[in-house]
């Protein structure tokens, strides 16, 4: 009988590039357009794990992450307390390091998922933001962003974006 012997497959910290945890900015020189937030994790949120983005909820989303996130998507409070489906003061009455419960944490980091994904699959950060607030066939002549205020409406404006990855005409 043959012994077996493992095989030695290279270690993910062996070969470089973002596939094998190396982060992106490294191998690439410039900061992934998907990444919203400032983590110790340099990957877009979108391609984060589950339990990636329950451990960023659980810690709260930082006033500074928020406001990167607002300048990146060129939304205003308003547009965001309606996505977020809070007061605007809320937003507003944070400040630097404070961060917002859980709940308004998750709501965040949800929206911020979307947005992350979309600059992946437009590859450019203002065609998205363009496209979020234009009329959409497939939403039934309605713009993603009126979709974005509450789960389900973020689930579809998701899946429309992965049509639009895969080349199904949406």
């Amino acid at each position: 009988m043959k012994k077996h012997t493992p095989k030695n497959y290279p270690e993910p910290g062996d070969l470089p590039g973002p596939a094998f945890n190396e982060p992106y900015v490294a191998y690439h020189g410039t900061p992934h357009p998907g990444i919203i937030f400032k983590t110790s994790l340099q990957k877009p949120e979108s391609q984060m794990t589950s339990f990636q983005k329950i451990d960023m909820i659980r810690k709260g989303i930082s006033k500074n992450d928020f406001e990167r996130f607002k300048d990146k998507a060129g939304l205003d409070y308003d547009q965001l307390a309606h996505a977020l489906s809070v007061a605007r003061a809320t937003l507003i009455n944070k400040k630097g390091d404070e961060k917002f419960n859980q709940s308004l944490s998750e709501r965040i980091v949800s929206l911020a998922d979307i947005y992350s994904y979309g600059y992946e699959v437009f590859e450019d950060i203002e065609r998205f933001n363009d496209w979020v607030f234009r009329p959409n066939q497939a939403l039934g002549g309605q713009r993603p962003f009126d979709f974005l205020d509450n789960q389900f409406g973020r689930e579809e404006v998701k899946n429309l974006i992965g049509r639009i990855d895969y080349g199904v005409y949406s």
